[in-house]
This record gives structure tokens, sequence and C-alpha cells, in this order.
């Protein structure tokens, strides 16, 4: 089964109460969001009462809309437990007439490696029907290795749409065991479109392109997006590959360098502060990571009073935003000195946020935190350098990379610090520590 950090976002329900909001009747939802919440909810209860709530959901012929979003959420968590028992009534939503549910019963039923010939056989004619997302449905060809769909997926290569270009040419490479034309996805990891740049890196991911790598690194998406890809594709217990340094990576990674990414947008006159920092809300991390850039070079005192009103009023509670305020403020070493206290506030209170979609800001509030105040963070190195205390690897991760920065290599308190990593659950932390304590510079 595969997990997220995102599952468990409604705290406190439990799964009787969620396998009792789908008993409901819909007039008695609290919320017509009720029943999706319930079904997401259930991801973290495996077992056969959970499945068995999420069949008894897919058995419900409602086509009101709120059951509808609901269904295709249940196949997903259904895909996600593993319910192999789940692929008959799943097998059926591909004759929906809803597309959406189409596109998730083909997936899952990818995920969950349906043999069944004549459900694998529809997924196939699916390709030639309108409205059907073919993007998903040659990756569940591609899961299912059904070879022989491989001719009409190569005929797709040159797609003029590239979410089906790029799916179609990573199905060929794994139906037909052939590298020939992956190096096409370098291409696709710098379109204008977010999504299609995102579309590439799991694309990539899909037929294990490790030559790609390196392109990967460079694609101007979440942080997010590309570790998982460097997690999926780097081989175990490997230091070395494809030119690349598995820590000099780790390190690229969490500080999210901007100088190593290759940025698809650029402005025509220089923009206002405003603007930019309006920027740092958005969606498109390629335009995020330009504004973030052209602001590290600007005075911060003149944006800082627009800055902080920003994070006030709405960046402390934007996900997207949070992360690039957490960067923002450790690109400079100069901050007036009446804002720091509120800036080391701001640094310490995303440390310790444990909400799941703010995951991605501790680390680099972590790092942050080295630049902006690095007289506290003995002690908070500590903390966050023990498993038991800190969950996120990548915090852990962050704090070695201060211990590294902070620490003198003949300085004893730097032993002390790597000390606690050296047998941590995490590879890629015993990794960075393991070079700490041998490196000679």
């Amino acid at each position: 089964m595969s997990t997220s950090r995102f599952n468990n976002i409604h705290l406190g329900l439990s799964q009787q109460e969620a396998i009792r909001i789908l008993s409901l009747p819909l007039e008695q939802l609290e919320s017509k969001s009720d029943y999706y919440m319930a079904a997401s909810h259930l991801i973290n209860f495996p077992g056969e009462s959970s499945e068995n709530a999420l069949l008894k959901l897919l058995e419900s012929k409602v086509s009101e809309q709120e059951i509808l979003l609901a269904q295709r959420k249940a196949i997903e968590v259904l895909a996600r437990l593993g319910s192999y028992i789940s692929i008959p009534i799943i097998g059926t939503y591909l004759d929906s007439s809803d597309p959406y549910l189409v596109e998730n019963a083909a997936w899952a039923l990818g995920q969950l490696q349906c043999t069944d010939k004549i459900l694998n056989n529809k997924i196939v004619e699916l390709l030639n029907k309108p409205y059907s997302n073919r993007r998903v449905l040659i990756q569940a060809i591609a899961l299912l290795n059904l070879k022989n769909a491989a001719p009409e997926i190569e005929l797709l290569q040159n797609d003029e749409n590239p979410g089906v270009r790029g799916a179609a040419i990573s199905a060929v490479s794994q139906l037909n065991e052939t590298d020939e034309r992956v190096m096409e996805l370098a291409d696709h990891l710098l379109l204008p479109n977010q999504m299609d740049r995102q579309s590439a890196i799991q694309d990539a991911v899909d037929c294990k392109a490790l030559i790609l790598l390196p392109d990967i690194l460079r694609s101007p998406v979440s942080p997010v997006f590309r570790m998982r890809a460097f997690r999926a594709l780097w081989p175990k217990d490997t230091c070395k590959v494809e030119g690349l340094d598995l820590v000099d990576c780790l390190d690229m990674l969490l500080k999210d360098d901007i100088s190593a990414l290759t940025l698809v947008h650029e402005y025509d006159a220089p923009p206002t502060d405003e603007f930019l920092i309006q920027e740092l809300f958005g969606t498109d991390f390629s335009r995020c990571y330009l504004a973030l850039n052209t602001l590290s070079v600007r005075p911060a005192q003149d944006f800082l009073p627009l800055l902080l009103s920003r994070w006030n009023d709405d960046a402390h509670n934007d996900y997207g935003a949070h992360y690039f305020f957490m960067r923002l403020f450790g690109m400079y070493q100069n901050w007036p000195e009446s804002s720091l206290p509120e800036i080391k506030a701001i640094l310490l209170d995303a440390i310790s946020n444990e909400r799941p979609q703010f995951m991605k800001s501790k680390a680099a509030a972590t790092w942050s935190l080295g630049f902006v105040c690095p007289s506290i963070c003995g002690d908070l190195l500590l903390k966050i350098l023990s498993p038991d205390c800190e969950a996120f690897w990548e915090v852990r991760y962050a704090a070695l990379m201060l211990v590294e920065k902070l620490y003198l290599r003949i300085n004893p308190e730097r032993f002390r610090f790597t000390e606690l990593t050296k047998n941590d659950p995490e590879p890629f932390v015993r990794f960075k520590a393991t070079q700490i304590m041998t490196d000679k510079n």
C-alpha cells in the first residue's frame, strides 16, 4: 500500500465515524463534502470494515454529484489499500458515463494488477473512445504489461498532447523494453505548463529512466516532485551515478538552490515588489522561483513591510506561499535588526508546525534559521536530529546541513550532533552524517 503524508488530514475522525457517515442518506449530511471526506479518511484504516464500506458506496446507483465525487475517491482508496476483492465492482465503472470514474477505474485496475482479460481488453479499447483520459489509460496498460497494446501506443508517441505523448514514450519503453525515445522526455521537463513538467517526471520514473535524473533535478517544479523522483530512481546503496553524487544532490534538493534549476519564464520588464510577492502565491513553481530569485537581489528593507504584512494577512495559511516565504527569509543575512525577532518567531513556528500540508516548509525553515539566527540553533538541532522528536527525515537532513555549516570539523560539537544520526532510520540521513564525520576539509 502506498503511503502519503497527506492521508490523515482529518485528525480526530475515527474509522467508525467515517463508516457511519458513508451510511447516512444524502439529506442527513452536515456538509455536501462529507461522503468524500469519509471515503478519503478510510485510507488510514486498512481492513475488511473499510473495504466493505467503500464497496457499498460503489454499489450506489444514485447520480448526485456528491455521490459521484465520493465514488471516485472510493475507487482510489480501494486501490491504495490493495483491495483485490474490489476488482470486479471497480471494473464495472469502465462503462460509466462519468469520464472521471472511468479514469479512476482504469488507474485502480492498473494499481491492483488486474488479471481479468475482459477488463484489461476494455481498458485498451477505451483508447479509441472520445473524451477518454488517454494518459491514464496508457499508464494503466503499461502497469498491466499489456504488450498486445504496444503497436497502438507506439502511434501515440507523436501525439500533439505532451501528456499523452510522454506517457506513450514511457509505456513503449516499458512494454518493448527499449530506451530508444526516452531522452525526448528531457524536453518535456522544461515545458511552459507545470502540469506537463510534472507529468514528464512521472513518465521518467515509470520507465525507470535513470539517465534523465540530471534533467529532472533541473526541472522547475516543486522540490517534492524532484525528491520523489530522486528516491524512486537512485540505485540503493550507491553513492555516485550518472555523474551525480548522492549527498550533493540531496543537499541541492533540500536547499532548493535556484541556481541549479532551469527556469522557463522571464520578465519583459522589472516587476514591482508587490507583483513579485504576489507571485509567491502562484501554483507554477517556475514563476515562483523567478520571483524569489528577483527579490533576493533587491534591498530587503524596501519590501520587508509588505512581506510581513502579506505573511500576517494570508501567507501564513497558504502552504505554497508559506514555503517560499521560508526560503526568502533565509536568503538574507542582513534583515533590519528590528525585524529579526518576528522573523525568528515565524521560522521557529514553521519548524514546529505539524500540519501535513506544511511539511515542505519545515526543512526550508530549518535551513533558513541557520542564516537568520545561527546563535540559537544548537539546542534546536539536538532536538530535531532525533527521529523520536522529528518524524520527517528532510528536517533531520536539513539539521545536519546546518551542523556542517555552523561547526568546524575540529569542533567536538560537530561529532556530538552527528552521533545522534548514526543509526537514523532514513539511509539518506545516515549518508549525510557519515560524510560529515569523514570530511577532511
